[in-house]
């Protein structure tokens, strides 16, 4: 007989057991018989059984026999809630998507892993139902508190009066609970007396799910039951809002003691020439926004005989920021600084920061600077890399250096003059080369359009304007992206790991749908029809687009169709701006995957580069990175948008020119031209309107709306806890 004294054991036999050939559902009983098993066995490989059925490993027939999960038409994977009365259940195997109704759904909250199964198909998809939740998404949740006042049912005995006498009001009682600002998560969460942390009626708070909610076969979701954790405050106001949105997306606003103690004695080191390349008499300057604290990168240029020496020269953080101490700890978590309306959540302390890394001016600064040899169309001949000291001439504004390049004789040139007379002319002209090679080999232009807030002395916005995007900030875009390329290519061809940013090729689908697109615009697609497509396919279509007015709706729907970039220790080319190779690593201040490549560049310039080691963390800070990256983005837009329904909120009743920037089956949305947004609800559209996925349009009669069609709105209504604004069409 076999004896299996642990559980690991255990779960591993059994598994072999259900999935050999012949195999058939069997009791308990029959299992210790087939496995050979001792009898004392027996506690062991049931609760090893339990085990793997919660996992979704194995089910229990009705007539309590075991087999597998995968026998029985069960599959593993996680749910996907939506805002109405539906779901859909991804599986983990990558099949194809079921529609879960509600009354199907088991109570299965978003993002929980479950089991499922099929119960129909037809030529709209497939339909299932959730089977079992074998792991929940959410413990927390965060929402509004409300306490309401509930009357009690009057016992029976004394439901019953002398005729004409008034019936005696029923007794009340205070209940809790919250509602979670997700729309995703369809119920209440009710909170006993004892459980409120101190909340108060409107408050917006964090709470422990301590019971789920369950649904009926109708659909109905039962209450959940929670505790306060945290009370923000009152859920109407923005310091709340803030505050939860930091939470949810966990970004870090204070640093440890032991990353506050190291970013002091690290701060405080000396600036020594010692052994690194001395460039403080080259003319190495900054350019950056007025109100930028943190300057990563100088650049400098020369010309040369046979074409030019383009330097980049980025902030030496890793010389700073040692591998596994504390501040690289905190640095790995927080991924990247995140950057608000008027506030910075920095990656590192602001002594590092804006302090000793900071490329400030007039301050001897170590750097590693990439010189790039170009020859005379701009191409990229070499790159040399060095641990360097600089000295910044001047702290160049993006806005002052636009009016410079548009009236070199205007108001600037005194505090520019050093550029002049070859300089500036000489920065244009090496722009103007690589600008010229990017558009050759394809590079698409994604830039969208981006929203800045004015604001009063209290932080509220005040105005929503465009941001300024000039011709000094599309050079300085030019000469990072020469070096983030270079860079790549340098450590690839070295055989040294790097932590790549690579971007796939778009799908077959995803190139079909925006041919369809582009083709009912009455656009030619010839380009996207070609048996290998190339990001110059895009931009031909795009260029169409532009001279017939239709870019800004096409850059929607292409941005839809592409695939996002990421970051990978595995190199791999970069679709979007059609290169090769390419890596971040102008940017150690704000993002971790630049330290990282800085990391390793000075292990192997030092000489002290292990392949091995620097493999593994290399992987480990792109998988890092692409998770912290997701969360970040999602805090900076969930912030933007607070600002953003903080502005709406005083134009209410007020009428703006929009556009359609999306068109789905319960209506559609409109950009205002500061980029403020909302939805048109269908219901308040005269008619009935048919939605075409395929189109993307909304038909009743002769009335048809399109993506990218401009209309005249009313804004009706704004939500502050969900940041939704509601408008309608003036007629």
């Amino acid at each position: 007989m076999n004896h299996i004294n642990n559980i690991a054991d255990m779960t591993e036999a059994i598994l072999q057991l259900v999935s050999s050939e012949g195999y058939l559902p069997m009791n308990l009983a029959d299992m210790m018989q087939v496995m050979t098993l001792e009898p004392g066995d027996f506690g062991l490989l049931s609760e090893a059984v339990d085990l793997l059925c919660g996992a979704g490993e194995l089910v229990t027939t009705k007539h309590g026999k075991i087999a597998s999960a995968a026998s029985v038409g069960r599959i593993t994977g996680t749910y996907r809630a939506t805002s109405h009365n539906y779901g859909f259940f991804s599986p983990d195997n990558g099949g194809e998507d079921m529609f879960i109704a509600v009354e199907n759904s088991l109570g299965a909250m978003n993002g929980d892993r479950v089991q499922a199964r099929r119960i129909k198909s037809d030529s709209r998809g497939a339909e299932g139902e959730i089977t079992l939740i074998i792991e929940r998404a959410q413990t927390e949740l965060i929402g509004s508190f409300h306490i309401d006042e509930l009357r009690e049912r009057l016992p029976r005995k004394n439901r019953h009066t002398k005729k004409g006498a008034r019936l005696p009001n029923p007794p009340t009682k205070l209940i809790a609970y919250v509602t979670p600002d997700d729309p995703k998560l369809r119920m209440r969460v009710n909170i006993p007396p004892s459980m409120k942390g101190g909340a108060h009626d409107g408050d917006k708070v964090l709470v422990k799910i301590t019971r789920y909610p369950e649904s009926d076969r109708l659909g109905r979701f039962g209450d959940a039951a929670g505790k306060v954790l945290r009370v923000f405050g009152d859920a109407e106001s923005k310091g709340a809002n803030y505050e939860s949105i930091l939470y949810a997306n966990r970004i870090r606003t204070e640093f440890g003691d032991d990353a506050r103690t190291e970013a002091k004695q690290v701060a405080a080191l000396p600036i020594v020439p010692d052994g690194r390349l001395d460039l403080r008499d080259k003319i190495i300057f900054t350019i950056d926004g007025a109100d930028a604290k943190d300057f990563d990168d100088a650049i400098s240029v020369e010309r040369r005989d046979d074409g030019y020496l383009l330097g980049v020269h980025i902030a030496d953080v890793s010389y700073y920021v040692k591998q596994g101490g504390a501040l690289d700890n905190e640095a790995f978590e927080r991924g990247m600084s995140v950057y608000f309306a008027d506030k910075v959540v920095p990656m590192l302390p602001e002594e590092l920061s804006c302090g000793s890394c900071s490329l400030n001016r007039d301050s001897d600064k170590y750097a590693l600077s990439a010189l790039i040899s170009l020859d005379s169309d701009g191409g990229i001949v070499e790159v040399s890399l060095h641990e360097s000291i600089i000295s910044s001439k001047m702290r160049g504004v993006y806005s002052e250096m636009n009016s410079l390049i548009a009236e070199p004789d205007g108001e600037f040139r005194d505090k520019y003059s050093f550029l002049f007379p070859d300089t500036l002319p000489l920065l244009l002209e090496v722009y103007e080369k690589l600008k010229r090679r990017s558009d050759a080999r394809g590079s698409l232009d994604l830039e969208t359009a981006e929203s800045d807030f004015i604001l009063d002395k209290d932080g509220m916005p005040v105005d929503v304007v465009l941001r300024e995007r000039g011709a000094a900030e599309r050079m300085i875009e030019q000469f990072m992206l020469c070096a983030n390329e270079a860079v790549a290519s340098w450590l690839n061809t070295m055989g040294i790991p790097c932590v790549y940013r690579i971007h796939e090729e778009p799908s077959p689908e995803k190139i079909q749908n925006f041919s369809m697109f582009a083709y009912n615009l009455g656009l030619d697609i010839t380009p996207l029809r070609r048996r290998k497509i190339l990001p110059g396919a895009y931009r031909e279509v795009m260029a169409e687009a532009r001279e017939k007015g239709l870019d800004s709706v096409l850059t929607t729907v292409m941005l839809r169709s592409l695939m996002k970039a990421r970051y990978s220790p595995v190199a791999s080319p970069h679709f979007g701006l059609g290169c090769e190779l390419y890596c971040h690593f102008t940017s150690p201040i704000r993002r971790y995957p630049d330290l990282a490549v800085h990391r390793i560049i000075r292990a192997l310039l030092q000489g002290k580069l292990d392949i091995d080691k620097m493999e593994s963390f290399a992987e480990r800070a792109a998988d890092k990175s692409n998770e912290n990256e997701l969360r970040v983005m999602n805090a900076e837009r969930e912030i933007e948008d607070l600002y953003k329904i903080l502005w709406l909120e005083g134009h209410v009743g007020e009428e703006f020119d929009a556009v359609i920037s999306s068109v789905t089956s319960f209506g559609f949305f409109v950009e205002l031209a500061n980029t403020c947004e909302g939805l048109v609800p269908i219901g308040s559209l005269d008619g009935y309107f048919d939605y075409d996925v395929k189109s993307l349009t909304l038909t009743c009669g002769r009335t048809i709306y399109h993506l990218g069609d401009r209309v005249r709105v009313r804004l009706v209504s704004c939500d502050r806890v969900t940041r939704k604004a509601d408008f309608e069409v003036v007629e």
